[in-house]
């Protein structure tokens, strides 16, 4: 069964806590200390779901964080399949399907036990499976650059309806934003990115290759757009959803929809040119690192015009008074440099790359 009217998954997920949820656990087990989230991965923690959504892996749902010393989780989780009510607000609470093949799970009817989604846990362990470590335990330069931004956003974003253990909106509190100088590094990578292909815009479209040019252009709209939020002190998500969080940078984003849109690389490289130069002057302004021209110019004596963006990153770069950070090699975040979704959704396997410093000598 589903509603006659869509609502927002963060405004359904409260209600469920407050109106279902919360009462349910207390009739049966008394006060129980929790805090009370929708945290992690859903489109409706960004607060980008639409009716669509509705159709895998959304609706009443949430989690419900222990103590860990709290030995009721199994009988809590019982307690909900058993005594939830079938439906609420319209919206079935039975997930069926979903495993570890990727198969998600769909609202559906059910006339016995609720297989419910209030995941019933503790802090320590949900942050170790969404980011590989627990920010209440301190947040290391190593935990920050092994973090892909769509997890630590998805940490970060959502709504907590009740703290009670008093840790969950400080531990989110800790992961808002990079230390200073984990940001001038990350900067700095993303800038690098860009000017490793901006001249090739050009240089593919001089030699009549109009479809290499209009890829590298795309990447380096991509490019563009992460950098413009991470300037901006907002964790990029990832591809789906992108467009949907640059959407509210008016002036840039038309400029960018004109590169994807470009006849030609002469068009598509003045509309580049426009983009670095506002991308540029918004890292001047943020007073990280020593103002850099942000005007573009030729490459070198081709008639390629690019903003030579590498001269960002040995500015950012020189900033750094973190010794750690300023060891570190030029590769940035972990979704700087690694774009397979097989990893970057699995922490175990991000914490097992090297984010070691660049040997003296």
């Amino acid at each position: 069964m589903a509603a006659d009217r869509f609502l927002p998954g963060l405004v359904l997920a409260e209600r469920f806590y407050r109106e279902a949820v919360e009462p349910l656990v207390h009739e049966h087990f008394g006060p129980v200390p929790h805090s009370a989230a929708r945290v992690g991965s859903g489109s409706e923690v960004l607060g980008f779901d639409t009716e669509r959504s509705a159709d895998h892996e959304w609706g009443p749902r949430l989690q419900l964080f222990l103590d860990p010393e709290d030995t009721r989780a199994d009988d809590i989780r019982s307690a909900l399949s058993e005594h939830l009510p079938k439906t609420f607000l319209g919206w079935s609470t039975h997930f069926a399907g979903g495993d570890d093949e990727g198969t998600s799970a769909v609202m559906a009817p059910t006339g016995g036990p609720v297989a419910h989604r209030v995941e019933v846990t503790d802090l320590g362990s949900w942050f170790d499976r969404q980011l590989g470590f627990d920010p209440r335990a301190g947040v290391t330069t190593a935990d920050w650059l092994a973090a892909p931004t769509q997890r630590l956003l998805e940490a970060t974003a959502g709504a907590v309806f009740h703290d009670g253990l008093g840790q969950l909106e400080p531990a989110r509190a800790a992961l808002r934003w990079y230390p200073d100088d984990v940001w001038r590094h990350v900067l700095a990578c993303q800038w690098l990115r860009i000017s490793q292909e901006e001249a090739f815009v050009g240089r593919c479209g001089e030699v009549g290759d109009e479809l290499g040019s209009a890829v590298v252009a795309a990447r380096l709209v991509r490019d563009l757009m992460r950098l413009r939020l991470l300037l901006d002190r907002r964790y990029p998500p990832y591809s789906k959803w992108l467009g949907s969080a640059f959407a509210r940078y008016a002036e840039l984003a038309p400029v960018l929809r004109a590169v994807l849109a470009a006849g030609d690389w002469r068009e598509r490289e003045e509309h580049l040119a426009a983009a670095y130069e506002h991308v540029a002057r918004v890292c001047d302004g943020l007073g990280l690192a020593e103002p850099v021209d942000p005007t573009t110019r030729p490459f070198h004596d081709r008639p390629f015009r690019v903003l030579r963006a590498d001269r960002f990153t040995r500015a950012l770069v020189a900033a750094v008074t973190d010794p750690e950070v300023a060891a570190l090699p030029l590769v940035g975040a972990v979704d700087q440099f690694v774009d397979s979704t097989d990893v970057l959704s699995h922490p175990a396997r991000l914490r097992g790359l090297a984010f070691r410093p660049v040997a003296a000598g």
